[in-house]
């Protein structure tokens, strides 16, 4: 095979010295037919197989996997053939080969099929357009490896991407995202596309149409922008947020995070959000940050208030003053036992309201056929039976974490009114945490052990200090008044007392 050096001898053997053809073949030891080549182009043409080399295991099964890629462009995106599967599908059928070989075969065809393809630049103005998508990373969540579920929005003019972190993609997370996106977005952009996700989208009809979800459009109609679909399969149509969605995976959430909880993690990313809005994009003189205060002026302005981002549903409270929500247990007052009430799932807590006033809040559990209590919702049945005081389940899990002066003073109340008193009292005392704030009542009930006030109103007397303390006394100033400067420093004089016997 001849190099590029060896077409600027032949060529400058020819142009420049005048030789003939014969010559540079005998003088250079090259056919007279590399010579003719040499001499129509400048450098050697790369190499290119004839035909393509016979694969001696893999050959007579590529026509049944170019069908099976066939096949698989006909199955929900979800459910195509991966190259594993394929490989899995023809060893059945008597492939020996490695699957090394599938994975490189499937690999060269659809960079074949990709090769014919071609894309419009596009171009964006201020405020109009945003899209929306999910990806998923994994952390190390409370000491455990997590997969987690981040909802990403980007402004298409100004390339400002925001990204909160779930659990899950559920409806109340996709109401969620949407809405931190615009308070950190400043605004509401006109028109966001979407591919074809189910929280928002019930039927795929022609076209761009489709048949939205009725809680979709309600969320829609209360901020109003216009949505806009993607065709299905074809994520290109957002190629911004699905670049994003891996540029979030490599940086914001590389190298592992190592957080305690969702609220932590999703701190870090807003503060990587807005550290990322310095960066320049190429082409763009100025940094994103700039093109953003532009296009600020053009989103739609928030709501007074926001959508409730939540699942709501009616639940009945058991005999244990509880409601269940997929399958976990939340505690409500006992005063509920037995009710209709009405349950809203956020993202990461679950409150629970009768008519219009919310009586119970929990963080949202996210295991299965967990209990989740609140001790206070049970002070009160469990002032009419005291004697269950050692064995109620909350109390005992709320046990565990007191602090002992909790145990202290637990324990001074039952010697100072045996018989049941002591206990009626020491939950009188707990049922101060429905009033005050907790770490008020911790140091009254940590003050009164303290003093050895073992009691309810040794207790209150603690908590009314802290919350109304009595101004300090400042000392006179009798430096006007040298007169009176020893009162109340000079000694006693009995005597004074044996005058007044006297008198008597």
């Amino acid at each position: 095979m001849k190099k590029v050096d060896d077409y600027e001898q032949i060529r400058k053997a020819f142009y420049v010295e005048g030789l003939s053809i014969r010559e540079i073949s005998r003088r250079y030891k090259h056919s007279r037919r590399a010579v003719r080549k040499a001499l129509g182009q400048p450098i050697p043409e790369k190499y290119h197989l004839g035909q393509p080399k016979k694969a001696k295991v893999l050959g007579e099964y590529q026509d049944r996997i170019l069908k099976l890629l066939e096949e698989s462009e006909k199955l929900p995106r979800k459910q195509r053939y991966t190259a594993h599967r394929i490989y899995e599908l023809v060893e059945v059928e008597g492939y020996t080969g490695s699957e090394g070989n599938i994975h490189n075969f499937i690999c060269r065809t659809r960079k074949k099929l990709e090769a014919g393809k071609a894309y419009l630049p596009l171009e964006y103005d201020p405020g109009k357009d945003a899209q929306v998508d999910w990806g998923e990373a994994v952390v190390i969540l409370a000491g455990e490896e997590v997969k987690v579920q981040f909802f990403v929005i980007r402004l298409n003019y100004s390339r400002v991407r925001f990204v909160k972190a779930y659990p899950f993609q559920k409806q109340e997370a996709f109401w969620d995202g949407h809405e931190a996106g615009f308070h950190f977005l400043g605004g509401i952009p006109q028109r966001i596309t979407y591919d074809n996700l189910k929280v928002a989208v019930f039927r795929i009809l022609e076209g761009h149409n489709r048949q939205e979800q009725d809680a979709f459009k309600a969320f829609r109609s209360y901020y109003l922008f216009d949505s806009y679909y993607c065709n299905p399969a074809q994520g290109h149509e957002k190629g911004g947020v699905e670049s994003d969605v891996g540029y979030v995976q490599r940086n914001f959430f590389s190298p592992l995070l190592r957080v305690k909880d969702y609220d932590e993690l999703n701190q870090l990313l807003l503060a990587r959000c807005k550290q990322d809005v310095d960066r320049y994009i190429r082409g763009q003189e100025a940094p994103v940050s700039e093109l953003w205060e532009v296009e600020k002026v053009k989103l739609l302005a928030l709501p007074g208030q926001d959508y409730p981002a939540c699942e709501t549903r009616p639940v009945k409270a058991n005999p244990y003053s509880q409601v269940v929500f997929e399958t976990n247990r939340y505690s409500v007052p006992s005063t509920y036992a037995g009710k209709q009430l009405v349950l809203r799932a956020f993202p990461f807590k679950i409150e629970v309201l009768s008519l219009d006033q919310i009586i119970a809040t929990h963080p949202r559990c996210f295991g299965r056929e967990q209990d989740v209590f609140d001790p206070l919702h049970y002070l009160t049945l469990l002032e009419q039976r005291p004697g269950a005081f050692e064995h109620t389940l909350p109390l005992r899990q709320w046990r565990k974490k007191w602090p002992e002066t909790y145990e202290h003073m637990l324990l001074e109340v039952q010697k100072n009114k045996p018989d049941g008193q002591g206990i009626r009292e020491f939950i009188t005392i707990l049922k101060l945490h429905q009033t005050y704030p907790a770490n008020l009542v911790e140091q009254a009930i940590h003050l009164a052990v303290h003093s050895g006030m073992f009691s309810l109103d040794g207790v209150k007397y603690h908590l009314q200090q802290l919350l109304n303390p009595l101004p300090s006394a400042t000392p006179l100033d009798l430096s006007f008044l040298p007169q009176l400067a020893d009162i109340g420093c000079q000694p006693v004089d009995l005597q004074i007392y044996n005058q007044l016997l006297e008198a008597r």
